[in-house]
């Protein structure tokens, strides 16, 4: 079930990007970080950095390992996570959901909506700047 209503940027969620992508664009589900605030006359949007469990072959600027505590229900649980904030993306809330969780002892379904710390986001958002040419290499 997609997303309602804005989340805060540090918000971890799934985002399904479907079948719609071509060759080097996100085409599967994956986890991402909500790094924009809300935005007057954008409902329904968010910008969103995905993340990975496989480290870059040639990790740069724009990549960062993450420690999620607690970790993402498997199968994204691995001990380090990957921004990959080269493939920054705003998307529909129709393609974000939250993590879910075992039900509770009424049949419930509980969701999980993990947050990154604010040095973890503002080291996010450094690589995202660096991904966008904002920050030189040497930088």
């Amino acid at each position: 079930m997609p997303i309602k209503y804005d989340l805060k940027p540090g918000t971890l969620l799934l985002c399904d990007y479907g079948d719609t992508g071509r060759a080097a664009e996100m085409v599967k589900r994956r986890p991402v970080v909500i790094v924009s605030p809300r935005l007057r006359h954008r409902q329904g949007l968010a910008t969103v950095v995905p993340l990975s469990t496989t480290a870059p072959a040639g990790p740069q600027a724009y990549h960062l390992a993450l420690n999620v505590e607690p970790p993402l229900p498997s199968p994204f649980d691995a001990a380090d996570v990957w921004v990959k904030a080269d493939m920054i993306a705003t998307v529909s809330f129709e393609r974000l959901d939250l993590f879910r969780t075992a039900r509770d002892q009424y049949g419930k379904r509980k969701y999980l909506q993990p947050r990154l710390s604010a040095d973890q986001l503002a080291a996010l958002r450094r690589c995202v700047a660096h991904a966008l040419g904002l920050i030189d290499e040497g930088s």
